[in-house]
């Protein structure tokens, strides 16, 4: 018999309300110990709680019998006055009941195992609660509601139907059917392939829209870089100064623009040099800018402003000219960060950037997890292995089908693994 756990499902900290759930086959036992007889279930009751004659607060009390609870158990809520010692009360009284406070992330993983939620959609639960934008909320929303689920559920079951033509393959190799399921099991195993292939070929902008996609600012010393960063951050983010090299490490600031989340660094001034601390803040921005957007910071008002960049630059999404305030012509993006001329338009070339960057219009649903994307990976290589299987060994191609359906299998959990259940839920918070 699973333990009966609990838990401060709410933020910690002085506050107007504080819930605290309690799940598993003692959970009534300890609603009736503490408040009087079961409320009916679903049906919110005011009560007195008091524990061994000791009055405790007047709470307001849900009861959910397993399995229609969101556990999957039997699971009472208790919404608590938030002070700390009404909850310390509370807990004190469940802990002599023999119930045990939960782990990081029990509540959901318990969900996942009691077939209440997906793999997926256990993910959501910390995505929603991370959330700080509104871009990263429709993703999460979108993956709670199952649209990861059903397209990896789609694929799994796409799988096994090949799995069983390549089966019959086998089976009735010497009927004249064999070779006609081998090519209907193949044609089914490259039609998912492609699919896959196209599914991660997204330059990872879901995991970014989750993450924060990162935006780095290179440029050579003296352009404005820091001052920009303190300008979209609205706050001192880097030290401003006349010096050139004065920032020789990476500064990173996070900020919503335009509803998404970005992670925007500040970097030492690329140029090429010989002196051993510039070259290596130099060595740290171009390994920063690999993998996410990059902004080149020029100075507009000088006749060379790119001399002395390194050769190995990465192409930038974004030009932008700085010191208009001193007078110059250039096309593209020109801005002042001494009056703030052009910020404002700089800003909104900068979230239409980071839009087409992370919204593609596709209407099918965005890979959000290295997790999914290993698994996916694993599910392609033993498909394209099995792929090239010669038309009288179709075992060897049942078997990768075999290797590609577990491997999907995975991402939704639709395997007994243990391990995969530990790795998920080990980062979430307690009460959820």
């Amino acid at each position: 018999m699973p333990d009966t756990i609990f838990a401060l499902s709410s933020a910690p900290g002085r506050a107007g309300v504080a819930l605290v759930r309690v799940s598993g086959p003692q959970a009534g036992i300890a609603l009736t110990a503490l408040a009087g007889p079961l409320p009916a279930p679903r049906q919110a009751v005011l009560r007195r709680l008091a524990f061994d004659g000791a009055g405790i607060d007047q709470a307001l009390l849900l009861w959910f019998e397993g399995p229609h609870s969101f556990t999957g158990e039997d699971l009472a809520e208790f919404h608590l006055h938030g002070g700390r010692a009404v909850r310390e009360a509370v807990f004190s009284a469940f802990a002599a009941l023999g119930l045990r406070p939960a782990e990081p992330g029990e509540f959901s993983r318990r969900a996942v195992e009691n077939g209440k939620l997906d793999l997926t959609r256990g993910e959501s639960i910390a995505d929603l609660i991370d959330a700080q934008t509104p871009a990263q909320l429709r993703q999460a929303l979108r993956q709670h509601d199952g649209a990861l689920a059903d397209l990896y559920e789609g694929w799994r079951t796409a799988l096994i139907a090949a799995l069983g033509r390549a089966e019959a393959a086998i089976d009735f190799s010497d009927d004249g059917v064999g070779d006609a399921e081998f090519a209907a099991a193949r044609r089914a195993a490259s039609e998912i392939y492609e699919q896959i292939q196209i599914h991660m070929d997204d330059a990872g902008r879901g995991e970014a829209l989750r993450e924060g996609l990162r935006l780095t600012i290179l440029g050579p010393p003296n352009a404005g870089k820091s001052s920009l960063i303190n300008a979209l951050a609205r706050r001192d983010v880097a030290i401003v100064s006349d010096t050139p090299g004065t920032t020789r490490d990476v500064v990173e600031a996070r900020l919503d623009l335009g509803g998404y989340l970005l992670a925007v660094a500040d970097t030492a001034g690329v140029r090429e040099t010989s002196e051993a601390v510039e070259a290596e803040g130099v060595r740290r921005a171009l390994s920063h800018a690999k993998g996410g957007m990059t902004l080149l910071l020029l100075d507009g008002s000088v006749s060379e402003p790119r001399a002395g960049l390194p050769p190995d630059l990465p192409p930038p999404d974004l030009t932008v000219w700085n010191k208009s305030d001193l007078g110059f012509a250039r096309d593209g993006i020109c801005i002042s960060l001494k009056t703030g001329a052009g910020v404002s338009q700089l800003i909104e070339s900068l979230t239409v950037a980071v839009r087409s960057r992370l919204e593609t219009g596709d209407a099918s649903p965005a890979l959000t997890r290295p997790r999914h994307r290993h698994a996916l990976g694993e599910a392609m290589a033993a498909l394209k292995h099995g792929l090239a299987a010669p038309a009288g060994q179709p075992e060897l191609l049942a078997e990768d089908l075999r290797l590609a359906t577990r491997a999907i299998g995975r991402i939704t959990g639709r395997v007994d693994v243990e391990e995969l259940l530990d790795f998920v839920f080990r980062d979430f918070c307690i009460g959820k």
